[in-house]
Order: C-alpha cells, then sequence, then structure tokens
C-alpha cells in the first residue's frame, strides 16, 4: 500500500478544521438555537463602554437622568443620610480597580488603597466580590475590613483594626456553601480540560465558584465557550450558570447571593431592623443588582452602578469609573471628617 493520497496538513490548520467541526456538530445537536441565545446574552451583559455626552440618544439622556452622577448630588446623598449610621458596601473588580484582560492583574492603585483605608476609619466597610475571599484580600490588603467574597458565600469580618467589629461580628466566618466544595473542585478540573482548546478562555477558581472569562476569546468563538460550559454543568443539577461582564459564572444552587450577604453584614453589625441605617453599595455588574434590589426595597439606602453606559439597574445613582468612585469615597471620608470637627468645636 502506497502513501501516496495521503496529505499533511499543518498542526494549526488541523486544529482550526477540529473547532469548526466541532462548532457545526454543537449547532446540529443544539439546533444552534439554544446557544444562539446565550451568545445574544454573553454580548447584551458586555456592552460597548461609551461615555455619556449630549450626543448620544434621548433614551440615553434619559437614563442619565435617571441615575444621576454619585459626584453631582453627594450634597443630596449626605443630606439624606443626616443622623444616620453610614455602612460602605464595595464591589472590587471594575469598581476599586480597572477591568483588565488578565484577572490576575486587576490590582488597585496606592490612591485607591489609600482612600478605602480611610473610609473605613470613618464607616463599616465590605467589599463584596465574586472573587475568591483570599484573592481579594491580596488585592486590598486592608485588615479592618469585612470581606465577603465567592458573591457573598465566604464572609469574614476583621479580628482587629476596625472599631466596627462588635457583637457576632467579631472573628465572623461564614460559609453557606461549604458542602458544594468537592464539587467546586471537580466541575474546574473538567472545564479546564474542556476549554484548554479554545483560544482566549480562562477558568477562575473563586473557592465557592467559578468564573470562565471569554473576554480575550474571539466574539465568533464565544457560542462555542457556551456550549463548553453548558455540556459540563448538564451532569451537575446543584450548580447553576450566571452570567456577568465578559465572564460565565458557576454557582450552587442555594439562594445565596451579593444582596443576602449584605443582610447578613447588616444583621452581624447590628444594623439590620434599624431605621437610622443608611447603607451604600457600589457595583458595576449585573450580580451587584441583588445588593441594588435589596436596598431599593429596604429603604435602606441605595445602590450605584459603575458604568459608563445606560443599563437596566436597580441603582439610584451612578458613577462612570474607579477614578470617580475613588474621588466619591473620599468626598465621604471630608465629609465626615469635617462633620467630626464642627461638633468637637459644640
Amino acid at each position: 500500500m502506497t502513501n501516496q493520497n495521503v496529505v499533511l496538513i499543518p498542526e494549526e490548520q488541523q486544529a482550526a478544521m477540529k473547532m469548526a467541526a466541532s462548532k457545526k456538530k454543537l449547532n446540529v445537536i443544539n439546533g444552534g438555537a439554544k446557544i444562539s441565545s446565550w451568545v445574544d446574552s454573553m454580548r447584551a451583559s458586555s456592552p460597548p463602554r461609551i461615555s455619556i455626552s449630549p450626543s448620544l440618544t434621548e433614551e440615553e439622556k434619559s437614563w442619565a437622568l435617571q441615575h444621576p452622577s454619585a459626584l453631582s448630588m453627594f450634597d443630596k446623598i449626605v443630606e439624606a443620610s443626616k443622623g444616620k449610621k453610614i455602612v460602605m458596601f464595595l464591589d472590587y473588580d471594575g469598581t476599586l480597580s480597572p477591568i483588565v484582560k488578565n484577572p490576575e492583574r486587576a490590582f488597585m492603585s496606592d490612591a485607591m488603597r489609600s482612600t478605602v483605608k480611610s473610609l473605613a476609619q470613618c464607616f463599616p466597610t465590605a467589599i463584596v466580590s465574586g472573587r475568591c475571599r483570599d484573592k481579594v484580600y491580596n488585592f486590598v490588603q486592608l485588615a479592618e475590613l469585612y470581606y465577603a467574597g465567592s458573591h457573598g458565600m465566604d464572609i469574614k469580618g476583621p479580628e482587629k483594626g476596625s472599631k466596627y467589629i462588635k457583637g457576632d461580628a467579631k472573628g465572623i466566618l461564614f460559609q453557606p456553601a461549604a458542602k458544594f466544595l468537592p464539587m467546586i473542585d471537580e466541575v474546574y478540573k473538567t472545564l479546564v480540560y474542556e476549554t484548554k482548546s479554545t483560544r482566549g478562555a480562562m477558568v477562575e477558581h473563586n473557592k465557592f465558584c467559578l468564573s470562565v472569562h471569554y473576554r480575550c476569546v474571539d466574539e465568533k468563538n464565544w457560542d462555542l465557550v457556551a456550549q463548553q460550559v453548558k455540556s459540563v454543568l448538564k451532569e451537575y443539577p446543584k450548580l447553576k450558570l450566571t452570567q456577568g461582564r465578559k465572564v460565565l459564572e458557576i454557582r450552587p444552587t442555594i439562594k445565596w447571593d451579593k444582596g443576602k450577604a449584605l443582610e447578613f453584614l447588616l444583621k452581624a453589625l447590628g444594623y439590620a431592623n434599624r431605621r437610622d441605617v443608611f447603607s451604600v453599595y457600589i457595583g458595576d455588574d449585573r450580580t451587584d443588582e441583588d445588593a441594588f434590589k435589596i436596598l431599593k426595597a429596604r429603604g435602606q439606602g441605595f445602590g450605584i452602578l459603575v458604568s459608563k453606559c445606560p443599563k437596566d439597574t436597580s441603582a439610584s445613582y451612578s458613577l462612570q469609573e474607579p477614578t470617580e468612585v475613588m474621588t466619591f469615597l473620599q468626598k465621604l471620608v471630608d465629609w465626615k471628617l469635617q462633620t467630626l470637627r464642627g461638633q468637637a468645636m459644640l
């Protein structure tokens, strides 16, 4: 037998052909419709970033009026908080640090860290993130804060360095999804294996949840990422799939989210049923909406959405980027210190 009909194909071309065949097969199996709807949803959760300006449509201008800048409305905000105890809740990525291609390099600036440290000296302050709690702590490096990682499924209070440690908040460690750890570890390994052929895809282990980042994946391959994730999760009915900004998130099906974490922390601080508490939650992602909705329903404060483009949100105010967040936080600190100085002079 001769090999005269054998054609040697370069490895890169072979990989491209396999990916194309895989995508074709997936579309045939799913009729293309189900995955297509997921890709549409992925695009919707990752809108292009544009600045709000007079050149935008009437609808976009209307959004800016409905969710005005927290900086321009600062006096109104502090007026509403007078006579109340302010509690601060902050998302991390896109709020305290800029969104970056590599999530491992989402560093906050020294200026932001200094501002957050000053904030925590004035008000009880918590970081509420989808990230693993230990990762967020390594980024922030402030021992006096409360940290709620994995979308609030891993909550820890400061052991020292905060005057706001009291009651149940002292040495607090709350992990409502602890029994899911072995399952999360197993799914992580499977997802890493399934997505390794998709250039740019990255699976991040956040202890009680997983994040599949597709920020660096060519948009034409988003449907492949969606299918890879969904094909793994169909074997794990106790896990659910949600979306953030250019990320697919896998979480336990327990009824717990950033809003529940906010309520838990208020209770731990002894503020749950008090009318003299004013909570401010600042976040930029779809997962922060759970906290915005809780505050809106309780009438105990408000949410601030960090975004350069109009989005459906339950937040009352907006800020465009982390630098504006830092400015707003510093204004709060300055206002608090000025108020304390004024009281000392009476």
